[in-house]
């Protein structure tokens, strides 16, 4: 048996109910470019290759790798023995379909590094703990929106599908886990003029979330910005839609 690491996040899906649940969900089809992160004991693994035929697979646990390979041949799994947090899912090619039970302690980070590669993605399919899926789903004048709102919202639908208990996990985990699926917008998404300001526009918002927008964002902007973009200086930034962001952000970017 293969001891959980905890450097790595590991909690691995055991429950054969919930295992379908996510595959039917992602509905491989032969020929999808389909990107598993994380396949560890290979538990949605074997699902996906049985109805793609081939998968792509990310696994930075040396001994799940060796685990893998000796389960899959070449030809059902191309297998990549890597960091996904360093990974460039831009040599898998267009249209990649990421699933993945994604470890809680990187899974905001991993989920920018994925928002980076938009353009590459058809979807994505991942398991996340249940109060991250609310950030990813809030809206605005909520407890839960914030930061990884807006960035992921600007380049995603989102939609929680369904809760999956701790119970279904070896070892279990504290908390709930909920399952997302995320669109990529492409033609529809909001034109951002500089996404290194409108990400440090949204960062500064956040980051304490009594201060006004006036304080908040005084080292981007003016109060007068602020205004000319049809947004009250006295506001804070948990009550801004992610379109008044961008218009904001595309009205300092002239003034940089």
């Amino acid at each position: 048996m293969h001891v959980p690491r905890r450097r790595f996040g590991q909690n691995f899906l055991a429950d054969p109910h919930y295992v379908a649940r996510i595959v039917d969900a992602v509905a491989p089809q032969p020929g999808d470019n389909l990107v598993e992160i994380g396949p560890g004991l290979a538990a949605l693994t074997g699902g996906l290759v049985a109805r793609a035929g081939h998968i792509t697979a990310i696994e930075i646990d040396r001994d799940l790798a060796a685990r893998l390979r000796t389960a899959f041949t070449p030809a059902q799994l191309a297998l990549h023995e890597a960091d996904a947090l360093e990974f460039d899912f831009a040599q898998l090619g267009p249209e990649l379909r990421v699933v993945g039970n994604l470890p809680y302690n990187i899974s905001s980070p991993l989920l920018f590094h994925l928002a980076a590669h938009d353009a590459l993605l058809r979807d994505l399919h991942v398991m996340l703990q249940k109060e991250v899926v609310a950030r990813m789903t809030a809206a605005p004048g909520t407890a839960d929106y914030g930061r990884l709102t807006v960035m992921l919202q600007a380049k995603f639908r989102i939609a929680r599908l369904f809760v999956v208990p701790p119970g279904a996990f070896r070892p279990a985990p504290k908390v709930e886990s909920a399952v997302a699926r995320l669109v990529p917008l492409h033609g529809e998404k909001p034109a951002i003029a500089d996404e290194g300001l409108f990400a440090r526009i949204v960062a500064a918002a956040f980051a304490q979330r009594r201060k006004t927008l006036r304080n908040a964002l005084s080292a981007v902007c003016t109060a007068e910005s602020l205004e000319a973009a049809g947004i009250d200086p006295g506001a804070r930034g948990e009550t801004l839609a992610v379109a008044d962001f961008v218009r904001l952000a595309n009205r300092v970017a002239p003034l940089r």
